[in-house]
Order: C-alpha cells, then structure tokens, then sequence
C-alpha cells in the first residue's frame, strides 16, 4: 500500500497590519504583534509534538514577513529549515498595499473575491489571477513530496487556494462560499491509497486552533 501524502498549511500569528485593517503586502505588513508572536510559539509547540512522533519531510513559506517570522518561530523548534517559495505569497496587492482595508473595499464593493476577474486596485492581481498562482505553486509541492507530509506556513488565502484545489471546486466557488481562518490555525488534508489502490483527498480538519486554548494545570 502506498504512503500516504499529509499536507499541513498553518497561517501566520496575528500581525500589526491585521490589528490596524492595512493591506499587508510588501510594504503594508510590518510583522507579527507580540499575541501573533505567542500564538506562533504555541503553534510550534504543537507541530513539533506531531514531528518527533511523524517526521515533517519539508517545510515551505510565503515571504511575506508576518509568515516569515511565523517561520522562523516553526523552524526552531522543527529544527527543519523553511524553504521560502515566492509563488505561494499572498494576492500582489498594488496599489493598496498599506492603505486601509475598509477603504479598499468600499471603493471595490466588497473583497476581491466577490469580483474575482477585477482588479480591486490598479496593479493588483485579480482574484482568479491569484488563485491560479497559488495553486499552480501547491500543485508542484505536491507532485514533489508525493507520499510525504509536507508542512506549509502560509496566508488565509494559501488555504482557501488549497481547499479550492483539492476540493474540485470550480475558481468561481469564490462567489457563494468562503473559508473562515483564524490566526495561527491548522488546515490538514490526506490523501491515503485504500487496499484496492485507489487515492482520495481527506479533509481532516480546518480552522484547527485547540493548540491555542489555554492550559490549565
């Protein structure tokens, strides 16, 4: 029977650009806030319980620097080094990139998704434009790490592409559904061969945030 593939996506900690409402690219995103730090090190924790029981084969990352240093948190404690993958960073935003968010969307009559072969500022990828990106880059990781558990620090919207993807679902699913992500959350996938060697994507969880809780002695 053959192995079966893990895909793991984490988002990042809460981020100062989150608190504000800013767009957070490459200029608007100034990294973590002290709770995303704390949120990031429980995180770790708990992914690096799961790796001294079943060993992560890789560990990829977005280069946006709230995921970066979200990473760097995962790395120590994984002790496995993250591979920065350009193509899995968030939508290029242009334009809004550190304006407001409630400005944005004002101006653009709701998220990008909800017009997702527009703009919603000039310079920006569209939302299809996105989605493909990203799903073009998840395809490859796994096509790489075929048969291996592969954990990725990412955005909202690397889960919500993944979901996309391995769901089936059509790009416009965007128009009538979306997926809820908390800071610091787990999606976990599957694909596992059945004895009569057939493969199945599992969604084993999403929006996973129990290692957040707190604990009491």
């Amino acid at each position: 029977m053959a192995p079966t593939t893990e895909l793991v996506i984490a988002r990042h900690g809460e981020a100062a650009c989150n608190v504000a409402g800013i767009v957070g690219g490459e200029q608007g995103c100034t990294g973590l806030t002290d709770l995303g730090r704390k949120q990031a090190e429980q995180l770790a924790a708990s992914l690096a319980a799961e790796h001294a029981q079943q060993p992560y084969a890789a560990l990829y990352a977005t280069p946006r620097l709230r995921v970066t240093q979200t990473a760097e948190i995962i790395t120590r404690a994984l002790h496995l080094a993250a591979t920065i993958d350009p193509d899995l960073r968030g939508p290029d935003h242009g334009d809004a990139d550190g304006r407001p968010w409630v400005d944005i969307k004002t101006s653009f009559q709701g998220p990008p998704q909800h017009s997702p072969d527009r703009q919603y500022a000039s310079g920006s990828d569209t939302w299809y434009e996105y989605l493909d990106r990203a799903s073009t880059a998840l395809g490859r990781i796994l096509a790489r790490h075929d048969g291996e558990r592969i954990l990725i620090a990412a955005h909202g919207e690397t889960i919500e592409a993944a979901h996309t993807l391995l769901l089936g679902l059509p790009r416009n699913a965007c128009l009538r559904l979306g997926f809820v992500t908390d800071h610091a959350s787990i999606a976990r996938w599957q694909r596992p061969t059945n004895r009569f060697g057939r493969t199945i994507w599992q969604l084993v969880s999403h929006n996973d945030t129990r290692h957040l809780r707190p604990r009491h002695d």
